[in-house]
């Protein structure tokens, strides 16, 4: 095997063979990381024989054939086809409305142009004896200045597991979303950012964390609040018959998320609640044609995600490690076979369950996003997206031909990650995407935007490349793998055009020169963060900030305003080895007494502070001017996490821990709904209304 022919075939497969750290060094990734990331890929190269094989998989295909199934394109702009030889004379256009027309390509150096294309959406292009789809997408993607007529708005980030109130059994959900939504709405705030709240692994309570879900197609019907669908009065005659209302009792009670304990009781209650449903007479005829309606709606998806939940609750009780679907029995390990058909046959009732139970957290989230609308927010509920998925969950058993196998999402080495980072999901192929017409990412947005006025895109330089590990290496020697970035922006910009919803990048880390760029372009709001809004020593004035972007004190991996000033997190951080590359802690403290006395000067320098800078054990003016500050950034929207609003010293989540911090365990002190009574958040909710007075 020649290691240069590797790289060869590793570069005609996107993977960048060569990196640069974050402290400007020249990585090269090693040969053994190559080959396995190659693998995954689909293109063997142990050998001369297999790189000769790959390579000629990795070929553009002739005439027409080279035609992908779905092509992407600009409204207004001309079109190109990837057509080098024998091109046609004539192309029919099938617009979705049903109209017809026939288009003039012309040759041009690159291929094939056709003239460009007014009508948004998702066209079929009859060339020859092919049949492609057409994506014609909007410029740039629905903004906030569209939905807001171009004010200064505001809202508020929330973990949705961490609300309270009456009656949740211990996990926040969509009725408490909804109470905090409503009392945010009433004090001026056009929009709530949500945690993740994609389907995680009923059958391991114990795998909670939100960005490593089971499917981003799915919900988490942890989060379903049956009272908005079903009403109150159903679900208080099944919590008494149950038998669960002490138990709901004491799970409220407790400062922290006992999610084995919760999910269990929550678990109770709703198949109550289904068993009432299938068996009961006095189901009105409007709730069971809503259920049969999204049962067909969701299709073979929503079948196998069901199906999936069903085997893997059925299979954990036969072994531990049958949790994972790839420790199954061989036949019950493709979707598709005899073996799976039977089980779903023989075991209706328990897939019917996993089918009611989303269509009852889908109806939550609708009724959650239309009480925010009804109380005036503007945008309302804003979704976020993980980046990748469990491979051990539904999405990769159920579509395996969709994701990368033997490798995980991570992150190169950086200053706080040495090591660098593996997460422990996986995502989508490149080769897939392109092979099915994107059909895995257009669903997953599509999934994202149902029921919300946005959507956050966690790690969004996935968009463009992610930082890949192959199994059984270290995270430093993983490898960049390229995506399609303009193909995906496109397919954003029309869908959130359809959906009139906004679309957010999270833009944090190491980012690739330009990439901002390409966000701003498509209408994609990147995000700024307090502590990183820094030119040299000095923090950046609210009006530098970019108006394109939203505006953050902190983000739910970051400390809080009141950790911050106090130097908490810097303990924190210390007490569970997570410091980062050659950190000591007095060093980092002596850089954040450098650092408390620059902001303060950015806040006296922007007018925010209302005296002299308070002492390191008395955040609460800090956490004010902090808020003020941001509020007056000029980017389009100003969004305060709940901690900061409240003041609060704990982060959501610590990176670099997993059982050692009570990560995405946190609950608020006071129910959802007179959160923002408290007179400190009051105070800097009122503050903030000020600073971005409404239109």
């Amino acid at each position: 095997m020649n290691d240069d022919a590797v790289r060869a075939l590793a570069r005609e497969a996107g993977i960048l063979v060569e990196w640069h750290t974050y402290s400007g060094e020249y990585r090269s990734v090693p040969i053994d990381s190559l080959c396995l990331l190659l693998e995954g890929l689909g293109y063997p190269c142990r050998n001369d024989d297999d790189i000769g094989d790959s390579r000629t998989r990795l070929l553009p295909a002739e005439g027409l054939q080279a035609l992908p199934p779905l092509v992407t394109a600009t409204r207004g702009r001309p079109i190109r086809l990837p057509l080098d030889s024998d091109p046609p004379r004539r192309v029919r256009l099938l617009l979705e409305s049903g109209a017809a027309r026939d288009l003039n390509p012309r040759e041009t150096h690159s291929g094939v142009e056709l003239p460009a294309i007014p009508e948004l959406g998702y066209h079929r292009l009859l060339i020859g004896e092919r049949e492609i789809v057409l994506a014609v997408a909007p410029e740039r993607a629905t903004t906030i200045a569209n939905l807001v007529a171009n004010q200064p708005v505001w809202g508020l980030a929330a973990q949705v597991y961490g609300l309270r109130r009456t009656g949740d059994g211990g996990i926040g959900d969509a009725a408490a979303v909804a109470e905090l939504a409503e009392a945010a709405a009433q004090r001026g705030a056009d929009a709530l950012a949500l945690s993740p709240v994609h389907s995680l692994f009923l059958a391991q309570p114990e795998n909670f964390g939100p960005y490593s879900p089971s499917s981003r197609l799915f919900l988490n019907p942890l989060h379903a609040a049956p009272e908005l669908v079903l009403g109150p009065a159903t679900v208080a005659q099944a919590m008494d018959h149950a038998g669960l209302v002490q138990e709901f009792a004491e799970l409220e009670a407790q400062t922290l998320i006992d999610w084995p304990r919760a999910s269990a009781a929550r678990l109770r209650l709703l198949r109550e609640l289904f068993a009432n449903f299938v068996g009961a007479s006095d189901v009105s005829a409007e709730l069971r044609a809503g259920f049969a309606q999204y049962e067909a709606d969701g299709g073979d998806l929503l079948a196998a995600h069901a199906c999936f939940e069903a085997l893997q609750q059925e299979q954990a009780t036969t072994a531990p490690m049958h949790r994972d679907w790839r420790h199954w029995p061989s036949d019950l390990r493709d979707p598709g076979s005899a073996a799976v058909a039977a089980f779903a046959q023989a075991h209706r009732r328990d897939v019917l369950f996993h089918l009611f139970l989303q269509w009852l957290t889908d109806g939550s989230m609708a009724a959650a996003q239309g009480r925010a609308k009804a109380a005036g927010m503007r945008i309302g509920l804003i979704a976020d997206l993980a980046v990748g998925m469990d491979p051990a969950g539904s999405h990769a058993w159920s579509r395996q031909q969709d994701i990368l196998a033997g490798v995980a999402i991570g992150a190169p080495p950086d200053l706080f990650s040495p090591n660098g980072q593996q997460w422990g999901i996986t995502t989508f192929s490149p080769r897939a995407l392109k092979a099915t017409g994107f059909a895995p990412f257009i669903a997953t947005v599509r999934a994202a935007l149902h029921h919300c006025g946005g959507v956050r895109i966690d790690h969004a330089m996935g968009l463009q490349r992610l930082w890949l590990v192959p199994d059984g290496v270290s995270a430093a020697e993983g490898a960049y793998l390229s995506y399609p970035l303009t193909d995906m922006l496109r397919l954003l910009a029309l869908e959130s055009q359809r959906h009139q919803a906004i679309v957010v990048g999270e833009d944090l880390g190491t980012v690739p020169e330009g990439f901002r760029d390409q966000l701003d372009a498509h209408g994609v709001a990147g995000m700024r963060v307090l502590w990183f809004e820094k030119a040299g020593e000095e923090f950046a004035q609210p009006d530098q900030w970019d108006h394109s972007a939203l505006a953050m004190t902190s983000t739910h991996d970051l400390p809080t305003a009141a950790s911050w000033w106090r130097g908490a997190d810097i303990n924190l951080r210390a007490e569970h080895g997570v410091l980062g590359n050659r950190q000591r802690r007095e060093d980092l403290e002596h850089e954040r007494e450098g650092e408390r006395r620059a902001l303060w000067q950015a806040f006296d320098k922007a007018d925010v502070a209302r005296s002299g800078p308070p002492a390191q054990d008395s955040p609460g003016p800090f956490v004010d001017a902090a808020v003020r500050f941001v509020a007056r950034t000029a980017c389009q929207l100003a969004l305060l996490p709940l901690e900061d609003v409240l003041g609060s010293d704990e982060q959501p989540n610590l990176p670099g821990t997993i059982d050692q911090h009570p990560n995405w365990r946190r609950r608020t002190g006071q129910p959802a709904a007179t959160l923002l009574d408290d007179p400190a958040a009051a105070r800097r909710i009122n503050d903030v209304a000020q600073e971005r007075p409404r239109g």
